[in-house]
């Protein structure tokens, strides 16, 4: 699988199904994941189906959502990679009326499948803790009023991997980035081998971000890449 036959486009509605099974795969034994979803009994993936799509598709409205896939392959529409990117927001910019339709939209869709399947194993405490480590990190570190672009998820699913996807995935948007002279975002939720990956890409380490409930932690490593002139 030669780089050179990886195409990257935006995510459509018909990729959903398959970008969904890939973030499942990637994560199944994901430190976050398992921390977050820390009784394995209760664990409801198709619950979980059913959330990823909803955010799959917030994410075709509102972020930089792409998807990797082998144009020679025999399975040319297979879902190798995925990455959301959320857009910088220039400091002290206030959400327009769209902005806040959407997540209204987003609210009302999690709160409807809440409703119907339950929480799906989800410690709701622990999501709240990793919510709230997460702003003061975000807090602290976006500094720039120019904003971020926040690489808010990527994957590629392990048959994938060591092939230049998950570069390609990141090129998209850091190739943007450089050329409007802003910085890039991470979070990785595991230290090795995913920070050294991400320091090649141009990444450093910034903070450890602890997610501790009453002992049991997770960590998380938050990471900056600083726009790139052309070689």
């Amino acid at each position: 699988m030669p780089t050179s036959t990886i195409s990257i486009s935006l995510l459509r509605e018909e990729d959903i199904p398959g970008a969904v099974d890939a973030i499942q795969e990637a994560f199944a034994e994901d430190p976050y994941n398992l921390w977050v979803y820390n009784d394995r009994s209760k664990l409801n993936l198709n619950r979980n189906r059913v959330s990823l799509g909803i955010r799959c598709r917030w994410g075709i409205r509102n972020a930089l959502f792409y998807v990797a896939k082998d144009l020679i392959s025999g399975e040319k529409d297979k879902v190798l990679g995925i990455a959301m990117w959320m857009p910088p927001r220039q400091a002290g910019l206030k959400k327009t009326w769209g902005e806040w339709l959407e997540e209204w939209k987003l609210w009302c869709q999690q709160v409807g499948m809440n409703v119907w399947y339950g929480r799906g194993g989800l410690n709701v405490k622990r999501y709240y803790i990793w919510k709230q480590r997460q702003a003061e990190a975000q807090s602290e570190i976006w500094t720039d009023p120019n904003g971020y672009y926040f690489c808010n998820i990527i994957v590629v699913l392990p048959e994938a991997q060591g092939k230049g996807i998950g570069r390609a995935l990141f090129r998209e948007v850091t190739q943007k980035a450089d050329a409007e002279g802003r910085r890039c975002y991470l979070e990785s939720s595991r230290d090795e081998p995913n920070t050294k990956i991400y320091e090649a890409m141009g990444f450093h380490f910034v903070k450890q971000m602890d997610c501790d409930d009453g002992g049991d932690i997770c960590q998380l490593y938050c990471m900056v890449r600083e726009p790139q002139s052309p070689p």
